[in-house]
């Protein structure tokens, strides 16, 4: 029932007779790096992870050198204890920071990977992006406070494209899901689930969706450093074959709570003052501001090797993943914004659909 990316009969473990690889990794420590990380580990490559030790434990099988990519003195260090093959950078999101990371990391490494964002992309999310879409307006030494929060991640690629020695690879994720995720929309769907009951449920289950687990992400970025590739590739989910109610479905079925799903359409729902994408995660309006949400081409990316597991895998994955961890300490955030409808007002929005359905 779940959309997949091409399933390519080559095994990775063919990839492998590259050679292993001197891999640095920024970051590391949660979700995608982490991802990213266990990937390398389990192929045999040499990992060192830098960061500042606070975000959680190193993985066992790499070396940590721990300190702060904004200390010049720190990033001395990183750069005299190299060199490597690669470094992977999943945790750059201010362009003066990365530009200094890859200043350091020049001529110390033979290509730099750079997880971006499909936000770089000027017509995303009201129109459809591919690798050749016009990035946003921001220089590599941009401050944060310099433009926009969307378009940092533009002026941190432009920064490893000006400033690094060597070759760039950069990947530019959509919604990426799977255990360990932040900031959590799927985590807070399968937690609602959980609790049972009627779930109110945004527009219609017939909205196509792409989302990508960050495994397959981290996958296919140690597939191109291992065979040498370099340039852009938009990665996510396959257009057009996923819908919410299929992922909501299946959040339900792995659950088991006989939650049920209630579907009110979008422009009642913007009546009762609910948002769309952070309220009720990956509820994009059907208007012309998020036209293009749901529409981003990784056709690149699966002519290059891109794999995509089963949505269903990723759902039942992260739910284990979530029942082992037991429940936040915080509620799920987006930036400021706190992920998911308050459960008094996903209760009155309820009652006031079924009185306007029956009436």
């Amino acid at each position: 029932m779940f959309g997949d990316c091409i399933l390519f009969l080559v095994k990775r473990e063919e990839l492998r007779d590259h050679g292993s690889m001197n891999i640095l990794i920024i970051g590391g420590s949660v979700f995608l790096g982490r991802a990213f990380v266990h990937e390398a580990v389990e192929r045999g490559h040499s990992v060192t992870v830098f960061n500042r030790g606070k975000s959680g434990p190193d993985m066992a099988g790499t070396k940590s050198i721990h300190g702060d990519r904004e200390n010049a003195a720190d990033l001395e260090a990183l750069a005299a204890a190299g060199p490597w093959d690669a470094v992977i950078d999943t945790s750059g999101f201010h362009p003066r920071t990365v530009g200094r990371s890859a200043r350091a990391l020049s001529g110390r490494a033979g290509t730099y990977l750079f997880v971006s964002s499909f936000h770089v992309y000027d017509p995303w999310p009201a129109g459809p992006v591919d690798e050749s879409s016009e990035r946003l307006p921001c220089p590599p030494d941009a401050a944060v406070e310099d433009v926009p929060g969307n378009a940092l991640k533009a002026g941190c690629e432009r920064a490893v494209e000006e400033y690094f020695d060597g070759e760039v690879c950069i990947l530019n994720p959509g919604l990426i899901v799977g255990p360990r995720e932040t900031p959590g929309r799927l985590l807070w769907w399968l937690e609602r689930m959980a609790r049972g009951g009627e779930v109110l449920a945004p527009g219609r289950a017939e909205q196509t969706i792409q989302l990508i687990d960050a495994r397959d992400i981290a996958e296919f970025g140690l597939d191109l450093l291992q065979t040498g590739a370099a340039g852009r590739y938009l990665v996510t989910g396959p257009k057009d074959t996923t819908t919410l109610g299929e992922l909501l479905e299946e959040c339900a079925r792995v659950t088991g709570a006989g939650a049920t799903t209630v579907w009110a359409p979008e422009d009642f729902l913007v009546e009762q003052g609910l948002g769309p994408w952070v309220e009720l995660p990956f509820w994009a309006l059907e208007q012309p501001a998020m036209a293009g949400a749901w529409a981003a081409s990784p056709a690149k990316a699966v002519a290059a090797g891109l794999r995509c597991r089963p949505l269903s895998q990723t759902v039942a994955d992260t739910w284990e993943w979530l029942r082992e961890r037991g429940p936040a300490d915080a509620p799920y955030r987006q930036g400021d914004a706190v992920i998911g409808v308050d459960p008094d007002k996903e209760r009155e929005v309820l009652r006031a659909w079924r009185a306007k359905a029956s009436g």
